[in-house]
C-alpha cells in the first residue's frame, strides 16, 4: 500500500469515531426532544376505561371510580350532568376541589 493510500485509510478510520459520536449525539437530541413534546400532550383519565367518577356527599368532597353500569355507593353519588371531571386538572377536577355537593345533589361552595 503506498503512503497516499495509507493515510488516506488512516484518516477515514479517524472520522468514523466522529461521525459515531455525532450520530449518537442528534439521536439523544431527537430523542429528547421527542419526550419534551410528546410529555406535554399526556393527560391522565381520571378513572380507567370502564369506570366512571363520583363525588362523596358533602363539603369535604371526595372523589372514587365505579364500574359502568353500577351505582355509586354511600357516600358517593354521580356527578352533576355536565359537570364531570374526565382528566386530572380539566376544567371540572379543578372546580370541584372547591366545591362539595349535599344528598339532594345542590352543589355546596366550598
Amino acid at each position: 500500500m503506498s503512503t497516499r493510500a495509507h493515510d488516506s485509510a488512516v484518516r477515514r478510520d479517524q472520522t468514523r469515531p466522529m461521525r459515531t459520536r455525532i450520530m449518537i449525539a442528534l439521536a439523544g437530541v431527537g430523542l429528547s426532544a421527542l419526550m419534551l413534546t410528546s410529555g406535554c400532550g399526556y393527560r391522565e383519565d381520571i378513572c380507567n376505561d370502564g369506570e366512571y367518577p363520583a363525588i362523596a356527599v358533602g363539603g369535604q368532597g371526595g372523589s372514587a371510580c365505579f364500574p359502568d353500569g353500577q351505582e355509586p355507593t354511600a357516600p358517593y353519588v354521580r356527578y352533576p350532568e355536565g359537570k364531570v371531571p374526565q382528566h386530572v386538572d380539566d376544567e371540572w377536577d379543578v372546580y370541584w376541589r372547591d366545591h362539595g355537593i349535599d344528598a339532594n345533589g345542590v352543589i355546596i361552595d366550598g
